[in-house]
């Protein structure tokens, strides 16, 4: 696939990704703000966010891309959480997302998790075809490394 083709899809599945968590994050707040939410809702973002630091605090500045690409020059992180899972900020999201459907109790939320995660592992695998590419050492860190829950997938 052409760059340029590759840059727009990842473009799409980051403007899905943002619309999704959005949606997720205005419905759930409400119950959030209003303390209405479920213990376990709250046990969810809390471990959501203290992923999510975790990776951006290993990453090096300037080699995290939201888009799901490799940075010119970017180099593999194989330590802190991305020595657990390959997609760690993915995980994170996902936990968020779920902490909001817990908040909501909703089919609907459920539905647009769902629709979340599919669009976190499409991206996972457009990631990974560059990845490879970009890093000769990848595909050995993709057979040790699972890509979102370590041990399980």
């Amino acid at each position: 696939m052409p760059e340029s083709a590759l840059k727009t899809r990842g473009t799409a599945l980051v403007a899905a990704q943002l619309a999704l968590i959005a949606l997720l994050g205005v419905a759930a707040a409400p119950a959030f703000l209003q303390g209405q939410a479920s213990f376990a809702a709250w046990a969810m973002a809390a471990l959501g966010a203290a992923l999510g630091l975790w990776a951006l605090a290993s990453n090096r500045p300037g080699n995290f891309n939201i888009r799901p690409l490799p940075r010119q020059g970017g180099q593999l992180i194989r330590s802190g959480p991305y020595r657990h899972v390959r997609h760690p900020m993915y995980t994170a999201v996902i936990a968020c997302g779920t902490a909001c459907a817990l908040a909501l109790l909703s089919a609907w939320s459920v539905v647009v998790l769902l629709v979340l995660t599919g669009v976190l592992v499409v991206k996972a695998s457009v990631e990974e075809q560059a990845m490879v590419r970009v890093h000769p050492d990848y595909a050995d860190y993709q057979a040790h490394t699972r890509r979102f829950v370590p041990g399980i997938y």
